[in-house]
């Protein structure tokens, strides 16, 4: 019968620090991926913002020469990121493969111009910059035209700024209600040991040696918990990096350990600080109070 009882108590412990780890896991699992995300915020939102192009159209007169020319300057420039020509040829092969018509033997000759197609570095893809970029290709007197969605910069860089602005709000909330769901887990696995506190205490020990296992083994739970999120936000950044290679998560090895640091650390701080408040109420609490 004792050992039967024994049995039980056992696995009701083991089920009460299974679900302390769990809820440390998943509370930090989740707050750690928003941290990512806050930190390579301007990594993604640059990798949109590179995938705009614009294209510049030239006129006729602009020979072999002028263009190899305008090919230099672009491989100097510092915003941008890359470029492709595109032969006035290839564009109307490409063209007759859309439409389904040879319109150059209907018309007799090709009405489309030779052209570059540009991507910008994330940065200078914002209303203004694109803007004087704009500004100063139509400054060139061989470019016919330069074109771009200005309309999908605009609303790139609106959705990305409301985006920011709505991820930080949710951390900071859900960073509270964190330290609520893992503060009520470990009040509950102190609450099933308060007679042992009480009776400890009433044989003279100190609330600091009694505290001290308690937050000891909480801390140790809280570790545990933390090491799993942090396993999670890797498997998280690999992912990321497996769809997205240009944002390169994993090679950034100052966020990854400013956001895995941060999940320890806040793992074992919240575990400490509730462990000791919750322990703290028990030993103020009078023995006809513990029932």
């Amino acid at each position: 019968m004792a050992s039967s009882f024994e049995g039980y108590q056992k696995r009701r412990l083991i089920s009460s620090y299974f679900s302390v780890i769990l809820s440390i896991f998943l509370v930090l699992f989740l707050l750690g991926s928003l941290g990512l995300f806050l930190i390579n915020s301007e990594k993604i939102s640059n990798n949109f913002r590179e995938n705009i192009p614009m294209s510049l159209y030239f006129k006729d007169k602009a020979t072999p020469d002028d263009l190899a020319k305008f090919e230099e300057t672009l491989k100097t420039a510092p915003y941008i990121k890359d470029f492709k020509f595109v032969h006035k040829d290839s564009a109307a092969v490409e063209q007759q493969e859309v439409i389904g018509e040879d319109f150059v033997h209907f018309l007799g000759f090709n009405p489309l111009q030779n052209s570059y197609d540009i991507h910008f570095n994330g940065e200078y893809v914002i209303k203004d910059s694109i803007k004087e970029i704009e500004l100063t290709f139509k400054e060139n007197e061989l470019i016919e035209d330069v074109v771009y969605d200005q309309q999908l910069v605009e609303l790139v860089n609106e959705n990305i700024t409301k985006i920011t602005f709505w991820v930080l709000v949710i951390s900071a909330v859900f960073a509270f209600i964190s330290f609520l769901l893992i503060n009520s887990s470990l009040r509950l696995s102190v609450y099933s040991k308060r007679f042992i506190i009480k009776t400890m205490q009433m044989v003279g020990a100190t609330k600091s040696f009694i505290r001290k296992p308690f937050i000891w083994t909480s801390v140790k739970l809280g570790m545990i918990g933390s090491i799993l999120a942090i396993i999670g936000v890797l498997a998280i950044a690999y992912y990321a990096d497996s769809k997205f290679p240009t944002l390169l998560i994993l090679e950034d090895t100052q966020s990854l350990f400013i956001v895995c640091g941060g999940i320890f650390i806040v793992g074992i701080i919240i575990t400490y600080i509730s462990t000791f408040f919750a322990t703290q109420r028990f030993l103020n609490l009078k023995s006809d109070d513990l029932y």
